[in-house]
């Protein structure tokens, strides 16, 4: 309390005696006036007069913060030069906390602090005074404003923003390298006395670390501190304000150091000899054992690689590094063998990866040992000669002819007798056998290359005294080719030959396959079994040949059916041949050679459609001159509507109305019953002829022959007016019968009508089908 008085005092008396205080608060002058305040007063005659006023005795106040007296704290008086001190002005304050925080004596103009205040929460105030006519209530001073500033005192200690700091440094650090800053705040006026200004000094941590007084950076402060032997480090930061001086306020605060790893120690091996053991049965790839070593290190510091560098087992064994665990893991190279050799020696060497340049002087970061295997001896099972056998074999050879033979030992030191055995699993067919005692393979079937060309088999070899000890290994068997296939057509050829073809005239090629695989190639010859007048064969020398006629014309009425036998030999040994039989059908083809039509038959017509009524049709459409369809309506739907008896039910047999809306229907022709067929063979669809066949020229030759023989039965359709059919009921219709009171049939009319009615087919446009079904 006294402290306070006492520095209140010190400040009025610095106030008042100071000569920039002193101006500031009591100089009178109207420099110091806020610019625009005037003061108005009336005239004798009424109006207003304007007079500059004078200044305020006041300008700035100050306050100490934290005054804790009993009465309220003095700031400071108000005073105009109009106060006359009869008590006629009145002081009036407003602003910042005006009449809460501060009060004014309306008479003197004596201004208080009612409580105490901080300055860390607000440093100055701005308030306004007024001085008015107590009586009148009008101002005799423009309003105005002054600041009442706080003083600072020393009231707050530095403070961290963190209570506890973590940081690092790398051990093995020189001294002086920085490890962090740490930085205190004051809330008390840094442009005030030293209340803010900090200085830092270490209350724990020492002789490892310093700290710089002004900047608050930790240094280290011994060289070569050692993370394996200690790696954690608390130090306490103290942060004093007054300059560090008696007197001032403190904070601290703990910053953990934590040394980190740096590689500066070797691999260590823990022992100088490991010891390991292998049955010599492990196969290739087996992990046989472990070898570590230490690293004091940690992290990326502490990886190692494994190799062995040197010994009797380098090219045995491998070794490779386990990541995860920092092990070397021992794996076994190649096949062991307990009668061979039964230990081997390793050196083994660890290595750091990542080695820190700056560390070389503490010598080479790897480590040394050495490891001895023993082999430990096993009842091993037989082993083959080879790992796989290929025996071939001629698919002609005898059975029981042996193919080849399988050996196997038993390679432990106490040998004993193998017997062989074959896996049935692989020859289920039983072609093959096995000498249990000497491994010979024999046959104990007929061979056949063309059935089976490979047979893979799997022999069995087992130690006589453990049968349980056994050991498999594949036998590939080749059958060898031998020419016991004849060649035979490579396809069924559908031969036909055309009535009016020439000599010399190709009629088909042939060609042949074999199932042999003669290791030249196959090479065929082609030739005929016997002399033929109408057919020869010509060989083209590339296993095909070429079938050509030897005489001109040919009738299908006479023979319709010709089959020429052709003998196709081999030319690997022994030579094999066969025969195969062609089948030639003699048809009736256009002047251009396109077939027209096979059948030894008469050529069929539709239904219920009599040649009259045909030859009627076109004598009709001839003399309209129109055009044959009139409509969607197919005309030769309108044919089929003649009411015609032809030839009797039985004539329907015989006709097929679809061959003229669909000419491939053709292909499944039906036999007529009223007639026997003197050759029966497989419908055949012969290909379009084009529509200028000369139909004329067919009708005529028709008509010739069953002009010659008049006895013979209706063939063709032309021919069927003179038959009334088997069932026919009402008789014909037909107006050719009575076209002689004798009955005498005469078929002149078709010279004459055979132009108009190719006409019409070409009108038509119709095809093959068409042509042989009208």
């Amino acid at each position: 309390m006294v402290i306070q008085q006492v520095l209140l005092l010190l400040l009025l008396w610095v106030c008042l005696l100071h000569p920039c205080y002193a101006e500031m608060l009591f100089k009178r002058t109207t420099d110091h006036q806020p610019k625009g305040f005037v003061a108005r007063v009336s005239g004798s005659d009424g109006k207003a007069l304007h007079r500059q006023k004078r200044g305020w005795m006041w300008n700035q106040f100050f306050l100490l913060e934290e005054y804790t007296g009993s009465d309220y704290q003095y700031v400071g008086k108000l005073h105009s030069d109009q106060d006359k001190g009869d008590g006629s002005l009145k002081y009036i304050l407003s602003g910042d906390g005006a009449g809460t925080l501060f009060i004014i004596d309306e008479k003197t103009g004596d201004i208080h602090a009612t409580r105490r205040i901080d300055r860390e929460e607000k440093a100055f105030y701005t308030l306004r005074a007024q001085a008015i006519n107590r009586r009148t209530l009008r101002p005799v001073e423009p309003e105005s404003e002054f600041v009442i500033k706080i003083h600072d005192i020393n009231d707050n200690e530095p403070t961290f923003p963190e209570e506890i700091y973590t940081a690092s440094v790398p051990e093995m650090s020189v001294v002086g390298t920085s490890v962090v800053q740490v930085t205190a705040t004051d809330a008390d006026d840094p442009s005030y006395g030293n209340s803010a200004r900090v200085i830092y000094s270490i209350l724990q941590g020492q002789p490892y670390f310093s700290v710089e007084p002004e900047t608050g950076i930790i240094r280290t402060a011994l060289p070569n501190m050692n993370r394996e032997n200690r790696e954690q480090y608390q130090v306490v930061i103290q942060a004093k304000d007054m300059g560090g001086q008696m007197g001032g306020l403190s904070g601290t605060t703990t910053v953990n150091i934590t040394l980190t790893d740096v590689n500066d120690n070797p691999p260590r091996f823990p022992q100088n000899t490991i010891h390991l053991r292998i049955p010599e049965s492990s196969p290739v790839g087996t992990a046989i054992g472990s070898v570590k070593a230490t690293d004091a290190d940690t992290g990326k510091n502490a990886e190692m690689e494994y190799r062995i560098i040197d010994g009797d087992g380098t090219d045995m064994f491998d070794i490779a590094t386990k990541k995860d665990t920092q092990e070397g893991i021992i794996t076994v190279r190649k096949p062991l063998d307990y009668e061979t050799r039964r230990l081997y020696t390793l050196k083994v060497e660890a290595e750091n990866t990542h080695v820190d340049p700056r560390f070389y002087y503490l010598g080479p970061f790897k480590d040394t040992t050495i490891v001895k295997i023993s082999v430990e001896d096993v009842d091993e099972p037989p082993v083959f000669s080879r790992s796989s056998y290929l025996f071939e074999a001629h698919e002609d050879i005898e059975v029981g002819t042996i193919i080849g033979t399988v050996m196997a030992r038993d390679p432990d030191s106490a040998s004993s007798p193998i017997r062989f055995s074959l896996d049935r699993h692989t020859d289920l067919d039983r072609i093959f056998n096995i000498h249990s005692g000497n491994g010979s393979i024999y046959t104990s079937k007929p061979l056949d290359r063309e059935i089976s060309q490979w047979h893979n088999l799997s022999v069995i070899a087992a130690e006589i005294d453990n049968p349980k000890d056994t050991t498999r290994v594949s036998v590939y068997v080749r059958i060898l080719d031998v020419n016991d296939n004849a060649p035979q057509f490579a396809i069924f050829y559908d031969t036909f030959v055309c009535e009016n073809a020439r000599a010399g005239q190709l009629i088909q090629t042939i060609s042949a396959v074999d199932k042999d695989d003669p290791l030249g190639g196959q090479k065929f010859f082609f030739s005929l079994a016997a002399v033929n007048p109408n057919f020869t064969v010509q060989d083209n020398e590339d296993n095909t040949a070429r079938i050509m006629t030897r005489r001109n014309g040919f009738s299908r009425h006479e023979i319709s059916t010709y089959f020429l036998p052709v003998v196709i030999s081999d030319n690997d040994y022994p030579i094999q041949s066969s025969t195969g039989t062609l089948t030639i059908r003699v048809c009736a083809c256009d002047n251009r050679g396109n077939m027209q039509s096979c059948n030894a038959e008469a050529l069929l017509l539709p239904a219920g459609l009599s040649t009259g009524a045909l030859i009627i049709f076109c004598l009709s459409m001839q003399r309209k001159k129109e055009p044959l369809i009139l409509s969607k309506e197919d005309i030769r739907d309108n044919i089929v509507s003649y009411n015609d008896e032809g030839g009797g039910e039985e004539d329907t047999q015989a006709f097929d109305i679809g061959t003229l809306r669909n000419p491939a229907a053709i292909e499944d022709k039906k036999l007529r019953r009223d007639i026997i067929p003197e050759t029966l063979f497989i419908p055949r669809r012969t290909p379009s002829a084009p529509d200028s066949t000369d139909v004329r020229d067919f009708i005529n030759q028709r008509l010739k022959e069953h002009d010659l023989d008049p006895s013979a039965p209706p063939y063709d359709s032309l021919a069927t007016y003179a038959y009334e059919g088997n069932d026919s009921i009402a008789e014909s219709l037909s107006s050719l019968d009575s076209g002689t009171p004798e009955g005498d049939q005469t078929y002149d009319y078709l010279r004459e009508w055979g132009p108009r009615f190719n006409k019409l087919a070409e009108m038509y446009g119709g095809g093959e089908s068409d042509k042989d079904t009208s």
